[in-house]
């Protein structure tokens, strides 16, 4: 679900400024983690099932959030495939234009997805959100 796969890639970026902030040695992942791989994988996959559902829209906006997803992927792919990662390694994947490209543009589609009026925030939560008209008297 497109939903979910934002929600990957945001929170997996939320992630990795943390886990750059750590200093870690670039070093083979072993032992307790939290260690980067697991995150920078799920985010890989995540931006690879953006950019299949992106792929064929007619939305313009749309093809470029495939085209983006593709080359922060290849991104995430590439440090997937060192034997090492480190902090120093994820900071700059972090500072990546092309990181930072995607999460932009979900940022600005996920904006689009909220609900607005107060007919669609019910929808969305039909038991959490409670409206109020105020042309109508309680009498």
């Amino acid at each position: 679900m497109l939903e979910d796969d934002i929600e990957t890639i945001e929170s997996g970026y939320e992630f990795l400024l943390a886990y750059a902030a750590q200093g870690r040695p670039a070093a083979v992942e072993t032992g307790p983690g939290p260690h980067a791989r697991p995150t920078i994988q799920n985010m890989a996959e995540a931006m690879a099932n953006v950019a299949r559902q992106f792929s064929d829209s007619s939305d313009g906006f749309e093809n470029v959030i495939a085209h983006d997803c593709l080359n922060a992927g290849a991104a995430l792919e590439f440090i997937l495939r060192q034997k090492k990662v480190g902090s120093e390694m994820v900071d700059n994947l972090n500072a990546s234009i092309h990181l930072r490209a995607v999460l932009t543009d979900l940022f600005l589609y996920s904006e689009v997805l909220k609900p607005t009026t107060a007919d669609e925030l019910a929808a969305a939560a039909p038991s959490v959100v409670e409206t109020f008209d105020a042309t109508k008297n309680k009498d």
